[in-house]
């Protein structure tokens, strides 16, 4: 006997996971609630509408393909659209497939427990209530759990204090004002540039400089969106086909099989591309040879020598401790060059580090940094932090952060997770390193034709077997060990090793063996009869 439950299917999270898991559950007749702390639809993309936020990927495969309807009806305007304009198109979704009737904000998740018993989840909200369903989906999204740094006198400070993932809705006024920032990824490296010309001084702590391929943004031309609105089915195949997810071609050859001229010529033709173009077009090899990924390094110090006046900062903002995807590429809009500006300094704080943030600013050793605002970009606990922020708690009262804590990470392909039945992750970790809009449509189709022949077959439960997560692990491993990522990112403490978080393990996030090979396991899975989903049960399909 089945128990009654609220729902079929309860998703956490109101971003693209969310719109894309809602809009396909509905299709299999599945009713489904998608539920977010916030009060306004959008996820990442609401939570972080920092100065200068942005796509590092182009308007033309950072968008679903699944709705013919979206696709002819939305124009983009900028080539790398800003973070309004993203929100305004995930709205737009929401609202063109009349999603919003599903979608319950200002609901907080603090906790979710399954009932072995039932066969159901219990998800209980901020204010007490409790709602139940069969199946529970994260999709919490990777970047959405900010991490504040541990400086002594952190909260001593009498000025304005900000961190990029909970900037003011309404903004804030810096005009004119002393600001500092602290953190250098891919929020701190749109901000600088954006800031920069309306404050009075910008302070800029830098404890390691980032690999930046910097681009330009054009408008989208009316001709250019009527070009894509007719061939969006194939860039779209052309992106879930690329090891990054991004519609881009192959390179053919290693840095190192062309001569020196016309690995330069390459290079440089790449660079005034802009943008992941670099990193994935250029050559083959850039993520898995050392000797090419430090040519590639080469390149871009030099073009920050070009770049930026003053020898000694541009020297500064040279990464020498790790080479090129030591940590993922951000995307550049002027950033180097704002270090030209006589209103921005740049403070190295890995010679000479923070030792206290005062009342009045921060103090680099015998220098206090006198600051009306402070501004930390100091990112995300990527990929787990939103799983083990709550309370997910699965068979024998094992929640998912101790079933980790003990074991490592271990899912069947990112996907279930073995002790915790009918509860599925959009992104989590160990999917694919990649444009993240691909493995999320993906995703989202692959858990749809899951749960329907669930329903057809009559089963009851999906679950990751232990030997599936045993060997998604070990060829997670494999795969990034055989990147430059797994030594590079050490040495950079990349996030996707975990190591921007003190005290977490080292392993690899997510999986670096490409989104096209990642694919592949997944229908595999699907044709086996979804064999390695299926703990402790057998089932003849």
């Amino acid at each position: 006997m089945t128990t009654p439950t609220d729902y079929d299917a309860i998703v956490i999270g109101a971003g693209f996971s969310g719109l894309a898991l809602l809009h396909h559950l509905r299709e299999i007749g599945l009713s489904t609630l998608v539920v977010d702390g916030a009060d306004g639809i959008g996820g990442t993309w609401w939570i972080n509408n920092y100065p200068g936020v942005r796509t590092d990927s182009e308007f033309s495969y950072y968008s679903f393909s699944f709705s013919k309807e979206v696709r002819d009806e939305w124009t983009w305007t900028q080539r790398y659209p800003n973070g309004k304009e993203v929100l305004a198109y995930l709205n737009f979704v929401a609202d063109r497939l009349d999603l919003r009737k599903d979608i319950r904000l200002n609901t907080r998740v603090e906790s979710a427990a399954y009932d072995e018993d039932d066969n159901v989840w219990r998800v209980t909200t901020a204010d007490g209530s409790t709602l139940t369903s069969k199946y529970l989906i994260s999709g919490m999204g990777v970047l959405s759990q900010p991490v504040w740094p541990d400086i002594p006198g952190i909260e001593s400070f009498a000025g304005e204090k900000y961190h990029a993932a909970r900037w003011p809705r309404e903004g804030a006024d810096l005009a004119g004002k002393r600001v500092g920032i602290i953190g250098l990824g891919a929020s701190g490296i749109q901000i600088v540039p954006t800031i920069a010309p309306e404050v009075g001084e910008l302070v800029v702590f830098q404890r390691q400089p980032n690999f930046i391929v910097e681009t330009t943004n054009e408008t989208v031309s009316p001709e250019q969106m009527q070009h894509v609105r007719q061939t969006y089915d194939e860039i779209y195949a052309r992106a879930a086909a690329h090891p990054f997810g991004v519609d881009m071609v192959h390179a053919e050859h290693g840095a190192q099989e062309v001569s020196a001229e016309e690995r330069e010529r390459i290079f440089q033709s790449k660079w005034n591309e802009g943008g992941f173009h670099f990193a994935n077009e250029t050559f083959n090899d850039l993520a898995t040879n050392h000797d090419s990924s430090e040519l590639a390094s080469e390149f871009i110090r030099s073009k920050i020598r070009e770049i930026v006046s003053d020898p000694a900062t541009a020297e500064l903002l040279s990464p020498r401790d790790y080479s090129f995807n030591g940590k993922r590429i951000p995307t550049g809009h002027g950033y180097y060059a704002t270090f030209n500006r006589e209103n921005v300094k740049l403070v190295d704080v890995k010679t000479q580090p923070i030792t206290a943030i005062t009342p009045r600013g921060v103090q680099v050793g015998d220098t206090e940094y006198e600051l009306d605002v402070l501004i930390f970009a100091t990112g995300f606990d990527a990929m787990t932090g939103t799983l083990t922020f709550i309370d997910i708690t699965g068979r024998g009262g094992v929640t998912l952060r101790e079933k980790w804590e003990k074991e490592g990470l271990r899912s069947n392909l990112g996907i279930s997770v073995n002790g915790f039945p009918n509860f599925f992750m959009s992104l989590g970790p160990q999917t694919p390193y990649s444009n993240l809009i691909v493995p999320i449509q993906l995703g989202a189709q692959w858990l749809q034709a899951a749960l329907n022949w669930a329903q057809e077959n009559g089963v009851e439960r999906i679950e990751a077997t232990p030997e599936s997560e045993d060997w998604w692990a070990e060829e997670v491993v494999r795969a990034g060990n055989s990147t430059v990522m797994a030594s590079e990112g050490t040495k950079a403490k990349a996030w996707f090793l975990g190591l921007n978080i003190p005290g977490k393990a080292l392993e690899f996030q997510v999986y670096m063996g490409g989104g096209q090979v990642y694919q592949e396991f997944c229908r595999q899975a699907a044709e086996s009869g979804y064999q390695t989903f299926l703990a402790d049960q057998q089932v003849n399909a």
